[in-house]
């Protein structure tokens, strides 16, 4: 089945520790819109808000992308923590244990997961406290990151909770997000697709906005964007027009705003594109098991 939506909507999302976070921003873009809008631009959001507008205030068919790990490697290794006994066996399970282990802690937050006894050894920390079974040089990865590799990326591991760009904090708190949505919000591939006709309901995908980048015209070292002009043109290569330089939107451009824009644009783009939309959805090394324990990235092929 390849899914058909009337909106799409990115997520810049953030692991940083607190109640509101500069470097969550959220864009949606529907099916008659010129350009991509930016959801409560002037706000700080808090990852529960997040949680809460995706439920309650999406409309019905949309595709939401975070940006974000939605598991932990697993196939590299047969497991995700292969020395312990309880590792979990999907990545379902591995969001439930992050939740429970995390349950005390505010904001979605997930520094107690890393922190705990067995499960810190598997993980680079802050303070130079790299685990005796976190794997030499950049970690261990997913398959779909070294597939995200493979296009030119330069993807790091979610074990690596250290440095400008690590993704492991907000996967981890991701996947305390994940864990509390509702079942008729779709994961994938984590989660099947709906099999009835139609619209797909809302479902919720990994990206990687250096993905978008690329699609827009961009190099994946110069992805990032902080000025309208730049920005423009980026949406002009994904068939939207450029956003207004007034309001709380003017240069410089917070990196995480133009990341979800310019992804949410991608979205939209892609889905009306023939021929890639279907293999977007299918991609060749993809199989059963992966989609099920590691998940996979919208996108990389």
């Amino acid at each position: 089945m390849t899914p058909r939506f009337t909106h799409y909507a990115a997520v810049d999302w953030s692991g940083a520790a607190g109640e509101r976070h500069r470097g969550i921003a959220v864009a949606l873009i529907g099916p008659a819109d010129a350009e991509p809008a930016l959801i409560r631009p002037d706000h700080r959001w808090s990852r529960p808000e997040v949680l809460d507008w995706l439920i309650h205030e999406t409309p019905p068919e949309t595709l939401i992308g975070f940006d974000l790990g939605q598991s932990l490697p697993f196939m590299d290794a047969g497991g995700f923590f292969p020395t312990w006994e309880h590792s979990p066996a999907t990545a379902r399970d591995l969001w439930a244990l992050v939740e429970a282990v995390c349950a005390d802690e505010p904001h979605l937050g997930a520094t107690t997961f890393a922190d705990h006894p067995d499960l810190a050894p598997h993980f680079r920390r802050h303070g130079q406290r790299q685990g005796e079974h976190y794997a030499a040089g950049r970690g261990r990865m997913r398959v779909t990151e070294h597939a995200q590799a493979a296009m030119g990326c330069a993807p790091t591991s979610n074990f690596n909770l250290v440095g400008a760009a690590q993704v492991g904090k907000g996967s981890l708190a991701g996947m305390r997000l994940f864990h509390r949505l509702p079942p008729d919000i779709v994961v994938w591939p984590i989660d099947p697709l709906p099999a009835s006709g139609g619209g797909a309901g809302k479902v919720v995908v990994e990206i990687y906005t250096t993905i978008a980048a690329i699609a827009a015209g961009r190099s994946a070292r110069a992805s990032k964007i902080r000025d309208h002009a730049a920005l423009a043109q980026a949406l002009a290569a994904l068939g939207s027009a450029p956003i207004a330089a007034s309001g709380p939107i003017l240069d410089p451009i917070a990196d995480h705003a133009a990341d979800a824009l310019i992804t949410a644009a991608w979205l939209r783009h892609a889905a009306c594109d023939a021929a890639l939309w279907p293999a977007l959805w299918h991609p060749p090394a993809l199989t059963p098991k992966i989609a099920q324990t590691e998940g996979w990235t919208f996108g990389a092929l």
